[in-house]
């Protein structure tokens, strides 16, 4: 059973944008923080960014800040990670998660599901 899936990787040149999406066919979003990660090669996972289902709170890692932004849909039950101006650095496996700690300057890393994760690829 899948449930949780991420779509929207692929690659992309420095400078350019992707979206990422989170969906879930078995979890209401709404009803529990969010969270997305990332592993990029020979490093260990990272919490990117996550919002909090209670008060909509979000939180960034600092690399991420003004260049990503986490929101959702209802109504599509998708929660999605716009990500600008990215760089090479942002080369990693991308990992959308539920059920863990968001705070304002905190993410969990024991979160209860998790997706398969997207690959993204920033390259000239």
């Amino acid at each position: 059973q899948v449930q949780l899936v991420e779509s929207g990787g692929g690659l992309v040149q420095p400078g350019g944008s992707l979206r990422l999406s989170c969906t879930s066919s078995k979890f209401d979003l709404r009803y529990t923080a969010i969270g997305w990660f990332r592993q990029a090669p020979g490093k260990e996972r990272e919490g990117v960014s996550c919002i909090r289902n209670h008060d909509g709170l979000t939180h960034y890692v600092d690399s991420a800040k003004g260049r990503f932004a986490i929101s959702s849909d209802k109504d599509k039950n998708e929660v999605y990670l716009q990500m600008d101006s990215l760089n090479i650095e942002d080369t990693a496996v991308y990992y959308c998660a539920i059920g863990g700690v968001c705070g304002s300057g905190h993410m969990g890393t024991r979160w209860d599901y998790w997706g398969q994760g997207t690959h993204v690829t920033v390259s000239s």
